[in-house]
């Protein structure tokens, strides 16, 4: 079953997660810049002699797409690994299920789609 797995992780964690994909060879992700809060709802600080609190805090979001449960299992560990310092705002991760796949250039669709075949 082809699996999407989507982490959201700390900004200066970005090279450790890439090179931990590259690592364990995964073939394709796309990476964005986002904003986000979870548990931590942001951090204080004092602007202009005021205690103020942002609640959205700079992001990195991992998408990847994988060609089986054994393969998403796998990402998940290194990008754990790689993201880990133990304080609120390590990110999460999520996985599911994707309905259908298709490879623009070639027309192949399902497992053949997400496989890198050259």
């Amino acid at each position: 079953m082809i699996m999407k797995i989507d982490a959201i992780v700390r900004e200066e964690k970005f090279e450790d997660v890439k090179n931990a994909l590259m690592e364990i060879e995964v073939n394709g992700l796309t990476v964005s810049q986002v904003m986000g809060c979870g548990l931590q709802r942001g951090y204080k600080e004092i602007v202009r002699g005021m205690e103020v609190e942002p609640q959205m805090q700079p992001k990195i979001k991992f998408e990847i797409v994988v060609s089986s449960e054994e393969w998403a299992e796998k990402t998940i560990e290194a990008i754990k690994k790689a993201a880990y310092t133990g304080e609120f705002g390590d990110g999460k991760i999520f996985s599911y299920p994707v309905a259908s796949a298709t490879k623009i250039r070639t027309g192949e669709t399902g497992y053949d789609a997400v496989q890198c075949q050259e």
